[in-house]
């Protein structure tokens, strides 16, 4: 069975997260995906371990779970970016792609006449992604950066964690490197928006995409971003509350916890009587969703006394027969238990090099058509430098052979 992006060749010379996300988020879809590695250490992100991957004797490997989690359905080749010969290699495998992701530093990849101007003179077609964390203009486009410091300046952290006057309260890193995650989403919407303007010009040429970390999470800054530009007020950190909504956050259970959010009127209604509350639905500082939000801290000491009164269980069930949207606050060891979760099957084994098994998360995109059923392994570093060169560049085995002996591969 075909896969949506069949036939298109994408050549990753990213590393770390974000970019690498693109490249993976393309192989599940179907395209070829040749990595790039620097020989010898590989990914930066093949170290950011523990965890690592073990043998089936227990062993432990270089793959480490960072890198395991953002790089499926790729081949890895080793090239010396600093060596010409290498060098020419990737002109050569990007005068026979269609797409180009790279997340070095700004005018890095022109030192070596890898940049946008120097391929796409050679392949007019070619889309190129170039992720950075300030962009490739503005006053800060020289410097580096990580998720953590984007979450920082983007405005996440501020709009994330408890008010001030709480306990841990303050500015808060989100568990995940959002950045990168959200940054990588944009990346791989943009590379199939210019892939589809490219297949409908005449001259078929492709384009730059200019990609910033820095401007993805201000985007993804969505209601909180234009309600601030629009009242000139900073958004209060609300911590497990939610603003579209009352009641609409995590409450303690006898033993944990539970989240909730009641959206209108009429599913208030149904809340009260499920929670053995109705008279709360007759208050009339709380019958209209707005003044539930103007008196949420009037509400609040009262549900919580009730939900610590009984099991997470108990009020899941409870709440589940009223049709109140709720869920249970699950750790990662109850979250790939869960019984939804393993029915969609968002876990999927693959057969690894070094291990008989292992398990990686699905991507969560369900086709009618073109299921995505392909889970190829991450690649071990280097795994695929000689078929790549053989089968994409016609190289033989001497001239192999000859790259080897020169480390340009």
């Amino acid at each position: 069975m075909t896969l949506p992006l069949d036939g298109l060749r994408v050549l990753d010379l990213s590393r770390v997260l974000a970019g690498p996300l693109v490249g993976q988020m393309l192989g599940d879809l179907g395209a070829e995906v040749i990595k790039i590695e620097k020989p010898g250490d590989g990914d930066d992100s093949r170290s950011y371990g523990p965890p690592f991957l073990n043998t089936a004797d227990g062993r432990r490997t270089r793959e480490s779970g960072f890198y395991l989690s953002a790089n499926r359905n790729k081949r890895s080749v080793t090239v010396d970016l600093s060596k010409p010969e290498g060098q020419d290699i990737i002109r050569r495998i990007a005068q026979k792609s269609d797409v180009v992701i790279e997340n070095f530093r700004v005018g890095t990849l022109a030192k070596f006449g890898l940049d946008y101007a120097s391929l796409a003179a050679q392949n007019p077609r070619l889309v190129y992604l170039s992720v950075t964390g300030y962009g490739q203009t503005g006053q800060m486009a020289d410097r580096p950066g990580y998720d953590a410091i984007f979450q920082a300046a983007g405005g996440h952290m501020a709009v994330s964690g408890a008010p001030d006057h709480l306990p841990g309260g303050g500015p808060t890193r989100s568990g995940l490197s959002i950045v990168d995650i959200l940054t990588s989403h944009y990346g791989t919407i943009a590379i199939l928006a210019a892939l589809n303007h490219r297949d409908r010009t005449p001259d078929g040429r492709g384009q730059y995409i200019d990609l910033a970390l820095l401007d993805s999470m201000v985007a993804t800054l969505s209601h909180r971003g234009v309600q601030y530009l629009i009242s000139g007020k900073n958004s209060p950190r609300r911590g497990n509350v939610g603003g579209g909504g009352s009641p609409s956050q995590a409450f303690h259970c006898a033993d944990g916890q539970i989240v909730l959010t009641v959206g209108n009127d009429l599913q208030w209604q149904r809340f009260c009587d499920a929670v053995g509350e109705p008279a709360l639905a007759q208050d009339p500082r709380f019958t209209k969703a707005t003044s539930r939000i103007e008196n949420r801290e009037l509400l609040t000491p009262t549900l919580e006394a009730k939900f610590a009164s009984n099991t997470k269980a108990h009020w899941l069930e409870v709440l589940g027969r009223a049709d109140i949207p709720s869920g249970p606050v699950n750790e990662l060891s109850e979250v790939f238990k869960d019984p939804q979760v393993r029915e969609r099957g968002m876990v999927v084994p693959v057969v690894h090099p070094v291990s008989p098994s292992l398990p990686l998360i699905a991507n969560p995109i369900r086709f009618s058509d073109t299921p995505l059923t392909r889970y190829d392994p991450p690649p071990m570093l280097g795994e695929h430098t000689a078929a790549v060169l053989r089968e994409v560049l016609g190289c033989t085995d001497g001239e192999i052979e000859a790259l080897r002996k020169i480390k340009a591969i």
